[in-house]
Formats: C-alpha cells, structure tokens, sequence
C-alpha cells in the first residue's frame, strides 16, 4: 500500500518549498524509514541551493537519493536519521543513519541504512557525513606523531577534522578561523584555536576547509618547508587565486586535494563505503561532537530557514531539522 510523505524540494536557486510524495510499500530487501532527524551541510548544501554547482559537476554532485537535476527543481540531501518501520527483522525499530534528503519517509534498499550504535544518540548521528568526510580526509593526509597541524577554517567539516585530530597523540593542533565565535566550539571540541593573523607557523600539515581564497592563501603561509596543505573545500563555479610564485617551489611545497566521493587511495585495498561510514558513527560517541549542532528547526520551517542558512543571516555549523 502506497503512503504519502513530505519532501523538501528545490524549486530553483535560492526557492524550497515542501512537496508531497507518494511512497511505495517495501519489497524484499528495502526498509521503509521514518525520519527522526535530518541536517543541512552548510557548505556543499547552501551552494546547491544558490545555485552555485557549475555544469560540468552536475554528475558527480550528485547525491545518492537525489531527484531532479541541477540547478532545480532538485530533491538534494545526505544526512538523514531514522527508525525502521518495515523490514527485516533485524533491522525493524532499529534508528539507522542514510544518505537521504529532507523527506519525512522514504523506501530505500537495505544496503543503503547504516544502523546507528546505541551509544550515540539519534540527534548526534546526523553528524555521520560530515565525519565521515574528515575520516577520508585523515586516512589522505596520514598524519604522524609530533605533527605541527593547522585547521584553517571552522565550519562543519573543518571542525570534525580537528574534532578527531585531537585523539591524535603527540601534536600541536590549532582551528584557525576569523569567527571569534568558533573559540568557544574548539574549546568544547578540546582544541587550540586561533586568528588567522595569530595562528602559529612551521605546520607539516595544514587542512584547509574555509572555502575562501584568503583561506587558502594563509594555509599555505603556515607551512614549514616541504609541508602539505590538504584541500577539503569545494568552490563550486568560483575561481581561486594562489600565490605560487615567491617561495613555494624553493619551500616545495605541496597543494593536495581531498574528497568524500570514493575511499582514500590509503584505505581502498581494505575498507569500502560501508566500512568507512560505520567507523564515523562509532566515533560520534563521543559527546564533544555536540558542540557541533548549533541550531535547530521543524520540518515544516525548512524551506524559510534554508535561504537564512545560505546568506549566512542564520550563522550555523550544522542545522539540524527535527521531524517530530
């Protein structure tokens, strides 16, 4: 039997609006899912919603779940968290993470929900995509005992990565950011932070998730010689400037990107998605990453609260959207 749901829709940039949808009943091998919590990634999902994704990524921006097409109208989304109303036995009444949008219930095969451990609360467990992008990140960047590390920029993934840089053992870390505001979440995360103009130099490794060429450009200044800037910020149609003349080649220097969308070549051989996106919930364990979730909304005030998230007129790490 068929049932109705909501769906958070972008009609065009800049315009959501909630849909209704029919969902089907789940044949052997789906769940049906009732949504708990979902969230909004403030920078790949604000970018979308701008319309800001440029032509030649409509492919590969595209989310696993996703309907439509770029730049509207699209159903975009990836952090969903819910309980299983139908299907398998071991898997019904259990609160699963999904890579799902904004929809308050959905039939998806079983090997698209990720149970969520009973230690980690269901309103943390939306963080999973976002630590699971600094898992990828980390396992890229192989960070060593000693290590001299700057986070430049203090959003949702650059605090995750130094959220889980500060088990490391052994290194000076520090969150760089120009929001005096983010103090207040490296502290609660366990980590140093500090002003760009402020931050200490001489880093081997520098992980770079501001989005701004300035932001860039200063990760490169905080590198000792033959240090590495990971790039984890995407710029959707933007271009950005660096300065590679001076001393970058003399310093050899190392600009390296990173990205979510397949395993670090470090770990391919031996984990999968699977694997990667069950370790981020284990780590959401820990309640520091709280600090994390800095707002809130109901489902029904999506599509007023997506364009403040955009401009930045709502300031947020990650908003959370709650369904019941």
């Amino acid at each position: 039997m068929n049932r109705s749901a909501r769906a958070f829709w972008l009609r065009s940039p800049g315009h959501g609006e909630l849909r209704e949808v029919t969902v089907p009943e789940p044949a052997a091998g789906e769940v049906l899912v009732r949504t708990l919590y979902s969230a909004v990634s403030r920078g790949t999902e604000t970018l979308v919603f701008r319309g800001g994704v440029p032509q030649s990524q409509h492919a590969v921006m595209r989310a696993p779940f996703q309907e439509g097409d770029f730049p509207g109208p699209v159903k975009y989304g990836y952090l969903n968290v819910g309980v299983v109303e139908q299907g398998p036995d071991t898997l019904t009444g259990r609160t699963v993470f999904c890579l799902y949008p904004h929809q308050s219930r959905y039939v998806v095969p079983v090997s698209a929900v990720t149970p969520v451990p009973d230690r980690v609360p269901a309103g943390r467990a939306v963080l999973a995509g976002t630590v699971e992008t600094a898992v990828n990140a980390l396992w890229d960047a192989a960070p060593l005992i000693g290590d001299r590390i700057a986070v430049v920029g203090g959003g949702m993934v650059g605090c995750s990565v130094a959220a889980l840089l500060a088990r490391f053992p052994g290194i000076r870390l520090q969150l760089v950011d120009t929001d005096p505001a983010r103090a207040a979440t490296a502290e609660a995360l366990g980590v140093d932070f500090a002003a760009p103009d402020d931050a200490l130099g001489d880093c081997d490794l520098v992980v770079h998730a501001s989005a701004s060429e300035q932001g860039l450009t200063r990760a490169l200044g905080l590198l000792t010689a033959e240090g590495t800037v990971l790039e984890l910020s995407w710029y959707g149609d933007r271009r950005v400037s660096l300065p590679l003349g001076e001393a970058f080649h003399s310093r050899r220097l190392t600009v390296r990107s990173s990205q979510v969308g397949e395993v670090s070549p470090a770990r391919r051989a031996s984990r999968g998605y699977a694997d990667r996106l069950a370790l981020a919930l284990d780590l959401l364990a820990d309640p520091a990453l709280d600090a994390l979730i800095t707002g809130e909304s109901a489902f029904e005030e999506l599509p007023e609260v997506m364009p403040g998230l955009a401009t930045g007129e709502i300031p947020a790490l990650c908003h959370r959207i709650r369904y019941a």
